[in-house]
């Protein structure tokens, strides 16, 4: 306990270090890829999608991460640890170029892994991070959501979390069609551009019923008030302990903001999104992306109408 003359920083007040990342989902929309694979693992060009993941939250300043995994993702643990053998092949033949991109993802932040057991949704799987991150804001960021690396979305979150206190989601205006695969959030506009204050949240609101057209996507900047909420919040949708539900109690309390973002982003959890993600990324590298750009116009020129190669279409048939 704090005594009454401490100077102790108070924890709406702290700096933000620490990220913790989600990864303990089945990945059942990429079966059977996703048999033996994590999804989070699944290759975006040369890297797979959890690095991007992690590269974000170390680009915007948090050095400490904790991933939630399951029992069958020991894949992401090591593709964050040294692999030594590798590293001592590489370095014997000289070629530094894939020798730093082995080592790279081990030296992006100090990365700790716990597992999250039964499967109980997002919010039991923060939760799990408790003991962790302590008293102290930290950032979630979802393992198969990728922002575009061009983007800032979560320096300006962290920004809003100073300025504001309490905890910061990210919104995006979808279609309305699509409003019922997100939380949706009721908000309130505020004297900054961008920024709104959110004072309600539904998880995966039934057609017709969303309270607005912004979604919750997976960023979110958390106040360690949070943790108490959701060991009191009971399964929600789905029979899981939805964060959703544990930051409606928190806006209530008008300790919700969100910050609305129009730019670049993938969700690599989608087959179609994940082709899409892997055609910009690939045309965004100088290395890449002249050849393939050039090819990816002369192919899509030679496709008809309906975008089905013949191919494709014998596939059909025989189905």
């Amino acid at each position: 306990m704090i005594a009454p003359h401490s100077t102790a920083t108070p924890a709406s007040a702290r700096t933000v270090r620490k990220a913790v990342v989600p990864a303990a989902g089945l990945g059942t929309r990429f079966l059977p890829a996703t048999k033996a694979t994590p999804k989070e693992m699944l290759p975006v060009v040369d890297k797979p999608a959890i690095q991007y993941v992690v590269e974000e939250a170390a680009a915007a300043g948090l050095d400490d991460i904790l991933m939630v995994t399951g029992r069958h993702k020991r894949a992401i643990e090591d593709h964050f640890d040294h692999a030594f053998e590798l590293e001592q092949a590489l370095a014997a033949k000289g070629d530094t170029v894939r020798l730093d991109a082995v080592r790279d993802p081990a030296r992006l932040a100090d990365i700790h892994h716990i597992r999250q057991g039964d499967p109980l949704g997002l919010g039991h799987a923060v939760l799990c991070a408790r003991q962790h991150v302590g008293n102290q804001p930290f950032a979630v960021l979802l393992g198969d959501d990728l922002i575009d690396p061009r983007e800032t979305l979560l320096s300006r979150m962290l920004r809003v979390r100073e300025r504001y206190g309490g905890s910061v989601v990210a919104l995006m205006e979808v279609d309305p069609a699509q409003l019922h695969l997100y939380g949706c959030a009721a908000v309130e506009t505020t004297a900054e551009d961008g920024v709104v204050r959110v004072t309600d949240l539904v998880e995966k609101p039934a057609p017709g019923t969303a309270p607005s057209r912004y979604a919750v996507i997976g960023r979110y900047v958390l106040d360690p008030a949070v943790f108490d909420v959701l060991e009191r919040t009971p399964p929600g949708r789905g029979g899981e302990i939805q964060l959703t539900d544990a930051l409606r109690d928190l806006a209530a309390g008008g300790t919700v903001h969100g910050v609305v973002f129009d730019g670049l982003r993938y969700d690599t959890g989608d087959k179609a999104d994940y082709l899409r993600t892997v055609v910009r990324l690939a045309c965004a590298r100088p290395d890449l992306g002249p050849e393939f750009a050039c090819w990816l116009k002369q192919f899509v020129a030679g496709l008809p109408e309906d975008g089905v190669t013949e191919g494709g279409r014998k596939r059909r048939r025989a189905a």
